[in-house]
């Protein structure tokens, strides 16, 4: 099956000023990984820093193409000027990257895949129509999203984290709360992001809250 689509129907906001245009998920790429970001304005980070390393990465070598606008990538310290028309590789998943816009609208898409093994989505890219409906406010939705996650990855901690943070704003609190606590057991360095995290704010009272965030006296307020 083949299709077409506009960036302009793909995307979503998603952090610090960018928008995630979802390309894999859209046309069930299954042989390799395709997605693209649009900066907002500039100065935004593009493309967040982070290595192909990690619990929830893909430990993919991958090729990133400013397709429009005008970006300067850091790769492992090493500053490269990428305007309109660049390609920049990056084989060694270890390698810690980003990418700053110079300009509103600069997007930069990305294609990649590891060598030698038969592709399959990374954990995080498969949060992909959970986090759209957190973006919308439709936290109904994105709580069976990672419901239905969870079901087939059950000890994930991000996937658990992110349930938490859907029932809390759903006011599910004990749900929530079981769910966090979980997370945090799982993957204790999760324990200071829900300290600040705003989509706590609906169990930040909760005495449990302080208990499973380790905070002492005042469970404080969000940010």
């Amino acid at each position: 099956m083949s299709g077409s689509a506009h960036i302009s129907d793909l995307t979503f906001e998603f952090v610090n000023g960018s928008a995630w245009a979802m390309v894999r998920s859209h046309f069930d790429v299954k042989s390799f990984g395709v997605n693209a970001y649009v900066a907002a304005e500039p100065g935004t980070e593009v493309i967040g820093e982070h290595d192909e390393l990690g619990a929830d990465a893909g430990k993919h070598e991958e090729v990133y193409f400013v397709s429009s606008g005008h970006t300067t990538f850091t790769v492992n310290g090493d500053e490269i000027d990428a305007p309109m028309g660049t390609f920049v590789f990056v084989r060694d998943p270890a390698a810690k990257r980003k990418a700053v816009a110079h300009e509103a609208g600069t997007t930069v898409l990305i294609v990649g895949g590891k060598p030698g093994e038969a592709f399959t989505p990374s954990v995080w890219e498969r949060q992909a129509p959970a986090l759209m409906f957190f973006s919308k406010g439709d936290y109904e939705q994105a709580a069976e999203q990672y419901e239905q996650l969870l079901a087939d990855a059950p000890e994930n901690a991000v996937f658990l984290y992110n349930l938490a943070c859907a029932q809390s704003h759903l006011g599910r609190k004990r749900e929530a709360l079981d769910h966090l606590r979980e997370a945090i057991e799982k993957r204790p360095e999760l324990c200071a992001g829900a300290v600040k995290d705003p989509d706590f704010d609906g169990v930040r009272d909760d005495p449990e809250f302080s208990a499973i965030t380790g905070q002492v006296g005042s469970a404080g307020t969000g940010s």
